[in-house]
């Protein structure tokens, strides 16, 4: 997420989180997705595979090509990527649609098979993530400034150690608090964004 300070504003002169610039997609995410709690494991799933792909990349980069993510991953079936076999990482490799980084595809493989393994103990990928978060509810972050937003947290500290515990590839603390805050287990918008 990018961290400008300006608060651009919209001909209606509403209040956006800056990091959500003029781009119609970036837009329409930050004001329909960004933040809002999320406890659907196919959403979930999707985000996993989708903020892996993103690490050392801009969030618009992979927002671009979402849909392409989508055909290329089974829909963010996870049991179908969780069966991906050598020619679908090869099938993968070849997609101009997606980032074509071997350990990214190999790892959104990996990551589907735990998240299978952490539904069958938990009996949702969703009870085990907002588990961390205190009263299985969104942290509600009073942001001022964009520059207010952490990179990471001790939460996020916390979820993904226990992640790569399990095996989990492209989840270090600062993937995890991207995820956190794009499946609404934190809410950074600004205290005056329209989206909050």
């Amino acid at each position: 997420m990018p961290t400008q300070n300006s608060q651009p504003q919209t001909p209606n002169s509403t209040i956006r989180c800056s990091w959500a610039g003029s781009d119609p997609l970036y837009i329409k995410y930050h004001d329909e997705e960004w933040g809002k709690p999320v406890y659907d494991d196919q959403i979930l799933f999707e985000f996993l595979i989708l903020e892996g792909a993103q690490a050392g990349l801009s969030w618009i980069t992979i927002l671009r090509r979402r849909e392409n993510y989508r055909k290329a991953f089974a829909g963010f079936d996870v049991n179908k990527v969780a069966a991906f076999t050598e020619k679908d990482v090869e099938r993968l490799m070849n997609d101009e649609g997606i980032i074509r980084n071997r350990l990214k595809v190999n790892g959104a493989i990996t990551n589907a098979k735990l998240f299978i393994e952490i539904r069958k103990e938990f009996g949702s990928f969703s009870k085990y993530m907002w588990s961390f978060v205190p009263g299985n509810k969104p942290i509600l972050n009073q942001i001022e400034k964009m520059s207010d937003v952490p990179p990471r947290t001790e939460l996020s500290d916390r979820i993904s150690k226990d992640m790569k515990k399990r095996g989990f590839k492209f989840f270090g603390t600062t993937i995890c608090y991207a995820y956190m805050q794009a499946t609404g287990m934190v809410n950074d918008h600004l205290l005056n964004c329209c989206a909050r």
